[in-house]
């Protein structure tokens, strides 16, 4: 696959991966276009680690990286779950995960958190704490959703990241 071919199917999936209703109730004029633009160059061979430790430094700073380029008021949370939405769909996307190596990482991958998935992992582990809307995601929050997220994916016979579509795909 030519470089450039690859940089346009990234963009691409920065664009539908990165919706209006992905980025609703964040208050935050422009917040959509500019995830688009950071997620549409960010560097996905980045995220192509063996190491748990080394996903979650990667993770870390592009969520910090894509927080930084949204408009003055977008939280940690919003910038957390689109760029796991945009991971998931990199990875799902067969150019971009054989070109950048992303099926190495595939059980490090997030579960992308939104009210629907916070739902089922509370019901799922009751002594996560109450979820607080991604507005209001902090770290610490994520890593508990998280946690729960390996467990039940671990117990459904699959990788965390794959918990979003099977629970959108399904009754809600």
């Amino acid at each position: 696959m030519h470089k450039k071919f690859a940089e346009e199917v990234q963009v691409y999936v920065a664009r539908y991966s990165v919706s209006a209703s992905a980025a609703r109730g964040q208050g935050s004029p422009g917040l959509v276009s500019k995830a688009r633009a950071y997620l549409g160059v960010a560097p996905l061979r980045d995220f192509a680690v063996k190491s748990p430790s080394r996903f979650s430094a990667v993770l870390d700073q592009h969520t910090l990286g894509l927080k930084l380029a949204l408009p003055r008021g977008a939280r940690w949370g919003i910038a957390r779950k689109l760029l796991n939405i945009f991971l998931r769909n990199a990875f799902y996307t067969t150019y971009l995960r054989d070109r950048y190596h992303l099926d190495i990482a595939e059980s490090l991958y997030e579960v992308p958190l939104d009210r629907i998935v916070g739902r089922r992992l509370m019901e799922a582990a009751s002594t996560l704490p109450r979820w607080p809307g991604v507005k209001h995601l902090t770290p610490a929050i994520s890593v508990a959703y998280q946690t729960a997220a390996r467990k039940v994916a671990e117990n459904e016979g699959f990788a965390p990241v794959h918990l979003d579509v099977a629970w959108w795909g399904g009754p809600r």
